[in-house]
């Protein structure tokens, strides 16, 4: 995960959650976003 820019990042993500993938995976990405601080960039995002 370490490899995917922050955009490519929070596009799995928001694909992840309207794909309703499983919430395990989820909350890998999560996990990695938070990691890099990107919280607030989600935020703006998030639906």
């Amino acid at each position: 995960m370490e490899k995917l820019s922050d955009d490519l990042l929070i596009e799995s993500y928001v694909k992840a959650r309207e794909l309703k993938l499983s919430s395990d995976f989820i909350k890998l990405i999560q996990k990695e976003i938070e990691r890099r601080s990107l919280n607030e960039k989600v935020s703006l995002i998030r639906m």
